[in-house]
């Protein structure tokens, strides 16, 4: 039997689907074998799953094509960034919200089956949209916290692609360094095939940067365990950036690859086995560092130092009347401090975010609502901006930066109402223009006719 299928694409993107049907008969570009993976190049046309819903277990939409064709491995440690969400569209769980993509080894069960077989097809930067019946999840028996059981789920996938790690060589048991440990290493970095750096050191995790290290390699370090030796590529991002690193003659946005061994480490004691004084005393040193990475321009150095403030502390319920003043305090720094981060780094709901924690707990906090305006402003929510920003003068009549933004928000106001009309007024003309070609064909119909 022929049947017809359209899935909501947008032009020119692929579809990936898994199906279990095996007595269809379909179209061009569909597969007839059960439970394999086909590929659909849509072109600028739909194809239509609706009717088949009962028989697919993943649907996987290009949401933005990747930056190459490569794909990964079986076995590589990959780096993804993701949302996931229910059918009616309530998130359950994002890696944004933590800050820090979520790694694994692909194709080797770590993950859900639905994982594994989108993030194998995806290239560096891809963003992607998988639906899953449960068979390809959690099952229809177990469920995690937030998930009803036998739910089919929704997830946005970024192919992080920041960082490729391939083992050479297998560590010992299953620990890794955590954030603040500290490492013995041999390292070996090259760049187009010249080796620019090989060195025995010492460092700690999460401060790399102060040794001439790159960031992918500081954040591989707490996937490693001891004895691992893995080859590590690197985007620009992830290495030496726009600026490169001129004592190792490396220019701009270049790709390295670094080959790591690691040979020691010692864990720092985890929060949760920190007296107060001990996660105090942290926080504070976090939070040195952090505005230290901060000034020099290193702001993802700086959110990893401001990231380790506001969890060990937050969770603490029963402060002292002694260290609940200074818990406040640090908390509220730090995600203030976090939110001029991510807008340095054009992260601007990331932003909104952590003053959002902010002004829920003070909310009448002028730096809070200032920088939220701000990123309301570059996310083009111009209302939301001015409204930020006339409060931010209610608090602090004074603020000339706050004046400035509210005239800003006008003006970029006044553009996109003008765009609009401008919009609205070639539509109508058009419209005129149809009406009146229609009146004249009529009228000379009727003439010729007369």
């Amino acid at each position: 039997m022929s049947r017809s299928f359209v899935v909501q694409c947008s032009p020119l993107s692929k579809c990936f689907c898994y199906a279990v049907a095996s007595n269809y008969s379909f179209t061009k570009n569909i597969i007839k074998e059960p439970r394999l993976l086909f590929i659909l190049d849509t072109g600028s046309k739909g194809i239509d799953f609706t009717s088949l819903s009962t028989h697919l277990f993943l649907l996987q939409v290009i949401k933005r094509p990747g930056d190459s064709g490569e794909t990964p491995m079986i076995g590589d440690k990959v780096y993804v960034h993701y949302t996931g969400r229910l059918l009616n569209g309530k998130k359950f769980d994002s890696s944004h919200d933590r800050g820090e993509p979520f790694t694994f080894n692909l194709g080797i069960g770590q993950m859900i089956k639905a994982w594994d077989l989108a993030v194998a097809s995806m290239s560096k930067g891809e963003v992607c949209e998988i639906t899953c019946k449960p068979e390809y999840t959690y099952g229809v028996s177990w469920n995690p916290p937030k998930i009803p059981p036998n739910s089919t789920l929704v997830f946005e996938l970024t192919e992080d692609g920041g960082i490729v790690r391939r083992i050479k060589q297998k560590g010992e048991g299953y620990a890794s360094p955590n954030e603040g440990a500290v490492v013995d290493v041999h390292l070996e970095g090259s760049c187009a095939g010249h080796v620019f750096d090989s060195r025995d050191l010492r460092f700690i995790v999460g401060e790399a940067e102060d040794h001439d290290i790159p960031l992918g390699v500081d954040r591989a370090m707490k996937r490693m365990e001891k004895g691992e030796c893995c080859l590590l590529y690197l985007s620009p991002r992830y290495g030496f950036g726009t600026e490169g690193h001129s004592h190792f003659g490396i220019g701009p946005n270049a790709d390295l690859i670094y080959e790591v061994l690691l040979k020691e480490f010692v864990k720092v004691k985890n929060t949760w086995d920190m007296t107060m004084v001990e996660k105090l005393e942290l926080a504070v040193a976090a939070k040195q560092k952090g505005t230290q990475y901060f000034k020099a321009g290193k702001y993802i150095q700086a959110v990893i130092q401001y990231q380790k403030i506001v969890p060990c502390l937050e969770i603490e319920e029963n402060h002292s009347e002694e260290h609940q003043a200074s818990v406040k305090a640090l908390v509220l720094s730090s995600l203030l401090n976090l939110a001029m981060c991510h807008l340095r780094l054009q992260e601007y709901s990331h932003a909104v975010e952590k003053c959002n924690k902010v002004i829920e707990v003070d909310n009448s906090n002028e730096k809070a609502l200032y920088r939220r305006g701000k990123a309301w402003l570059q996310m083009n929510e111009f209302y939301l901006a001015k409204s930020d920003f006339e409060r931010v003068l209610e608090i602090n009549t004074e603020n000339k930066a706050a004046q400035a933004q509210i005239s800003i928000c006008l003006q970029k106001i006044r553009e996109h109402h003008e765009r609009e009309k401008q919009t609205y007024a070639n539509m109508f003309q058009k419209f005129a223009d149809q009406d009146t070609k229609i009146e004249n064909v009529s009228t000379a119909k009727k003439n010729k006719q007369n």
